[in-house]
């Protein structure tokens, strides 16, 4: 297990500087460059363009599969782009490296694993993120803004003479399922027909952010002065990022996976998203062995059976 420990304590003014760099990042996002394509797997695919609801344009690839009516809708982590993030390489090493996160995750390959079970895919990046437009001048609103994109994804689906009839599943990473959650809030209409979800590590900002900041040798105590600042980027406090409360208006079959011991996290968060999901078909999966987040994201790759599983059962 890749265990990592809080930092010695910061002074007063090392502290401050991680303060508002973190709360900085929260009015300016850095968007991670999409270094990967379908092609690197030997998938045929279309670049796409796409409105959000509110009209900002979406970036994305459209990976068919020949003769299949069934098709996945796949975005990505905060901080990612559609094809994954280079975090083994600067700046994202410094940003990630103290939680043990210093490792490359390319996405594409879930893609070819499940195009290869028989799925179309539509692959796009959220707003501020990879190659799409920038909206709400260039802020973090975990996930509030980014439901926009989300409902936009299932409307330009069905917008497509050749995808509109298909069966529709979600695959929604951390910010992207917490967008999902919050998009289930705010348009439920959007979500007619959307046979299941499966949602990679959705997080709940402050917890997050408590984790970071122990890591960092910051006192617990200034998650408040933390919270101060990013109000003052944003206009969003934490109590408005809400993915537990979002996860109380989701209706459909719902398989949420994520790493126990994960040191940016605390168990407790995801399992109260997965106790407020108000379904009977749902399930959640820990992952073990590891404390670093990002194995969260390759575990579809490493182990992909239950997710398939998840989807086959429900889009059949």
């Amino acid at each position: 297990m890749n265990e990592q420990h809080p930092a010695p304590a910061l002074t007063g003014e090392q502290a401050d500087r991680v303060v508002q760099a973190m709360a900085d990042s929260f009015g300016q996002q850095l968007r991670s460059p999409v270094l990967h394509w379908p092609s690197e797997e030997d998938l045929d695919y279309q670049d796409v363009t796409f409105p959000a609801l509110d009209g900002v344009p979406l970036e994305g690839w459209f990976i068919p599969a020949a003769r299949s009516d069934k098709l996945i809708i796949a975005n990505h982590p905060m901080g990612f782009s559609r094809s994954g993030i280079p975090s083994h390489l600067e700046p994202w090493r410094s940003i990630w490296a103290s939680s043990g996160n210093d490792i490359e995750v390319n996405l594409v390959p879930d893609y070819k694993i499940l195009h290869d079970a028989g799925y179309n895919v539509l692959a796009y990046d959220l707003r501020n993120f990879g190659l799409s437009g920038a909206a709400n001048g260039g802020i973090a609103s975990s996930g509030i803004f980014e439901a926009r994109d989300v409902a936009g994804s299932l409307a330009y689906a069905r917008s497509r003479l050749d995808t509109r009839d298909m069966t529709i599943g979600l695959f929604s990473r951390c910010l992207g399922c917490s967008s999902t959650f919050a998009a289930m809030s705010q348009f439920p209409e959007a979500f007619d027909g959307v046979r299941c979800l499966v949602g990679p590590q959705p997080v709940t900002m402050e917890t997050i952010l408590r984790r970071r900041l122990a890591l960092l040798g910051v006192p617990a105590d200034r998650i408040g002065d933390l919270e101060r600042r990013i109000v003052l980027r944003t206009g969003i406090g934490f109590a408005q990022r809400a993915p537990r409360e979002w996860a109380r208006n989701v209706r459909v079959p719902t398989f949420l996976y994520q790493v126990r011991h994960d040191v940016l996290t605390e168990p407790g968060d995801v399992q109260a998203m997965f106790d407020n999901i108000p379904v009977g078909d749902k399930e959640l999966q820990w992952i073990y062995g590891t404390t670093r987040r990002w194995d969260g994201y390759l575990e579809f790759q490493r182990h992909p059976e239950p997710m398939l599983r998840w989807f086959a059962k429900h889009m059949s």
